[in-house]
């Protein structure tokens, strides 16, 4: 049996009463948050949920989004993991996609989220942690989880290359647990005395899997985050007693710059700091190992590997700049464009083969194909690999833009802006950004005769999507640069010193 919620039952019953979740207002034990979520599956049960049925999760970091994962989990239904700042187009997408039958949202984006789930014909209820107790106070515990195998669907979580629509990569119960066993023995050497600082979404498989699952599982504490603040995460980490922090490379930075306000004691519990989700800059590394006294290590992954595919391993050698090398029952290799693996030193696409890769692309059999071939997964970045095994990503293939460590797809943005009546013609790119890593820019071709400012495309977008996903700059251009066949070369679209 391999249902992720069996973690939860685990540790609820071999330390019922040590604390599980911090909020900044409450803590909950491990006894309290298994019985949640286990009120939670009867609610589900009741609305008429079954197993395999999908329910949206578009909940910030607070108690109530462990809470929902464990209780979908535990009643054998998958969980659709959204971000709270989506639109509602962005919502029905995303529970049209799976055919979800609910989701659970939070006060704080109602409107998006409940004209949404309208839209696509799903149920939604809106809760904090106060109105998720209030619901399911007086239910009783849904029994022991489903039994659930490890090729079963646990997740469903969105993601895509510059293709178009974002698919949806089926993370199983067993590539899940996989990656959380090795975080957990390996990587983190997690324990019931470790607090774990989850300032990551855990709509996003990095937070969700390193810090959520891999805590419960070790009967760690979790304290949550709902909005980053990095003056407010080191007061965190004094105040609980963190000891692991994991976060992309833009938190690192903003750490940094607030790092003056406090005393060196403040950040003394922290053993092991975990970067991921982008390059982190060496000089990043340095600077904050110096002032904070906390080794970072940085790994490798996609939402499709569950996330963690290598890792600079706390017990080898590491190499700063480098991703590391394969993690436990993991293989990586480095292939040119016919599939033939690629001399040591010669830049190749990486490829995944392990029980973390996804199950395949929801309900998108040629996406999954093509992405899958004989167990490996083409990740689409190109990396070199040294004498002795470590990786280093050196480009990528694929036009995926990462601002501020969420990813945001040229494709999507492009779509948008077509809606517009005075776009002809519409290139998104990645322009590099000093404390972001890129921001989104767009060269953009009117129609002919009419019109447009670049504020106004500027709003159209923004009223339309995630804030983190609207293209800061644009510029207008006569037209954009194409190959024989009339396709678009992104990489030659260049934007103008200063901002038209």
């Amino acid at each position: 049996m391999s249902n992720l919620a069996l973690n939860l039952v685990a540790s609820a019953a071999r330390i019922p009463d040590r604390t599980a979740a911090i909020t900044g207002e409450q803590t909950m034990t491990y006894a309290e948050l298994e019985g949640a979520s286990a009120r939670l599956a009867t609610l589900l049960e009741r609305e008429g949920i079954g197993v395999g049925d999908r329910v949206g999760v578009m909940l910030p970091n607070i108690a109530a989004a462990p809470i929902a994962y464990y209780g979908i989990w535990r009643m054998g239904a998958i969980a659709v993991p959204m971000n709270p700042l989506m639109q509602a187009r962005e919502v029905a997408f995303y529970l049209s996609n799976t055919t979800a039958k609910a989701l659970i949202g939070t006060p704080a984006f109602a409107g998006p989220a409940t004209d949404g789930a309208r839209r696509a014909a799903a149920k939604s209820w809106l809760v904090d942690d106060a109105e998720l107790a209030r619901l399911t106070g007086d239910l009783p515990e849904y029994d022991k989880p489903v039994v659930r195998d490890a090729s079963d669907t646990a997740v469903v979580l969105h993601t895509s290359g510059t293709t178009g629509t974002p698919k949806g990569a089926e993370l199983t119960h067993g590539s899940l647990a996989s990656n959380r066993d090795v975080i957990v023995r390996r990587l983190l050497k997690l324990t019931e005395h470790d607090v774990v600082l989850a300032c990551l979404p855990l709509f996003h498989v990095f937070g969700m899997t390193c810090a959520m699952n891999a805590a419960i599982a070790a009967g760690a504490g979790l304290s949550l985050m709902a909005r980053f603040d990095p003056a407010k995460a080191i007061e965190r980490i004094r105040r609980d007693r963190v000891t692991v922090l994991e976060a992309v490379p833009t938190m690192y930075s903003a750490l940094l710059t607030v790092a003056d306000q406090f005393s060196s004691d403040a950040t003394a519990s922290l053993r092991t700091c975990v970067s991921g989700g982008a390059a982190l800059p060496v000089a990043v590394l340095n600077d904050f190992e110096k002032t904070f006294d906390a080794v970072i290590l940085e790994g490798y992954g996609l939402s499709e590997t569950s996330p963690v595919a290598t890792f600079n391993h706390p017990d080898a050698e590491r190499r700063p700049g480098s991703i590391g090398t394969p993690i436990e029952d993991v293989q990586v290799r480095l292939v040119d464009e016919n599939g033939n693996e690629v001399p040591t030193g010669s830049p190749g696409e990486l490829q995944v083969k392990g029980p973390n890769v996804m199950k395949g692309y929801w309900n998108l059999s040629e996406a999954t194909e093509s992405s899958i071939k004989d167990g490996w997964f083409s990740t689409g970045d190109i990396a070199v690999v040294d004498e002795d095994g470590y990786y280093w990503i050196v480009d990528r293939k694929k036009d995926l833009i990462i601002r501020g460590g969420y990813n945001v797809y040229p494709r999507e943005i492009e779509e948008v802006l077509h809606e517009h009546p005075a776009v002809a013609q519409v290139a998104v790119i990645g322009i590099a950004h000093d404390s972001l890593g890129e921001e989104v820019g767009a060269a953009v071709v009117l129609k002919a005769g009419i019109a447009a400012a670049a504020e106004d495309l500027r709003q159209f977008v923004r009223g339309r999507m995630a804030a983190y996903k609207y293209p800061r700059r644009i510029w207008f251009v006569d037209s954009l640069p194409t190959g024989p066949t009339g396709k678009l070369l992104r990489r030659k679209v260049i934007p103008p010193t200063e901002e038209a």
